[in-house]
């Protein structure tokens, strides 16, 4: 497998802020990996925010945040020919898609409160799945994406496995994987590489949004194989990896990070 050192090439990680894009960002940039990221935050959550592109920059790699939403048709627009004029025109070598905005009620209502309704549902499978699609579109047609890019998008054991009011999301993960096949398929022949990457139980901001959120942590802490939960490094640590690779022949998977999780739990 023929490897190329990363330092110099760009990422886009979609979910930038916090947890699993911000791991990740930080493990590009001390590759030498320029990082653009796009983040949906609160004034607060802009603090933390700039302070993590400071934080990139001081890894001699340029960075640039951009506080909009990702599964809007207009930041796409917007942003994507500005990519591509940061960039000089070349292809990305990691897209990574980490949005987790959805909502978190159960499909009928329990004990008289509300359920899910399908403007929410519609919100969840845009944001968490579609907006995948529309991404690689528009940056393939851009230019950005090409031999040797490598897009991951973070799905959960939730595309199998059923817990209360996660019925929306779980639906999300398995347009997700499905989207992720399609364009496996379909960017094939440009030597674009595309997988999911499945994460196992891992503490972030949105994990903590979930319902029942600490029986998971509790049951994933005791069953995991390498006795702790995953961490937000081990997921960047894996993409780091594939992304040195040239090769697109591992394409189409959904990818296990969890310690073996998933064997147990």
């Amino acid at each position: 497998m023929t490897t190329t050192p990363l330092k110099d090439t760009w990422a886009l990680i979609l979910g930038s802020s916090s947890g699993i894009g911000l791991a990740n960002a930080r493990a590009l940039a001390r590759e030498g990996v320029h990082v653009l990221g796009v983040h949906f935050d609160t004034a607060e959550g802009q603090e933390k925010a700039e302070a993590a592109v400071e934080e990139l920059r001081s890894a001699g790699v340029r960075a640039h945040f951009f506080n909009a939403n990702a599964a809007s048709p207009n930041t796409r627009a917007e942003l994507v020919p500005k990519f591509a004029e940061l960039t000089g025109g070349e292809p990305l070598r990691v897209l990574l898609h980490s949005l987790a905005f959805g909502t978190l009620l159960p499909y009928l209502p329990v004990d008289g409160g509300p359920a899910i309704t399908s403007r929410q549902m519609n919100m969840t499978l845009d944001v968490m799945a579609h907006s995948l699609v529309y991404w690689a579109q528009s940056l393939t047609e851009a230019g950005l994406l090409g031999r040797g890019s490598k897009v991951f998008a973070m799905t959960s054991a939730g595309d199998q496995k059923v817990t209360a009011a996660y019925g929306a999301v779980s639906a999300a993960k398995c347009a997700l994987e499905s989207h992720v096949r399609q364009l496996a398929l379909e960017l094939a022949p440009r030597g674009v590489a595309v997988n999911s990457l499945r994460a196992g139980v891992t503490v972030t901001p949105s994990l903590e949004r979930i319902p029942g959120h600490r029986e998971l942590i509790e049951l994933a802490d005791r069953s995991n194989p390498h006795g702790r939960l995953t961490l937000p490094e081990d997921v960047a640590e894996a993409v780091v990896t594939l992304a040195r690779s040239d090769s697109s022949w591992i394409t189409g998977n959904v990818i296990g990070v969890d310690g073996g999780e998933a064997l147990t739990s």
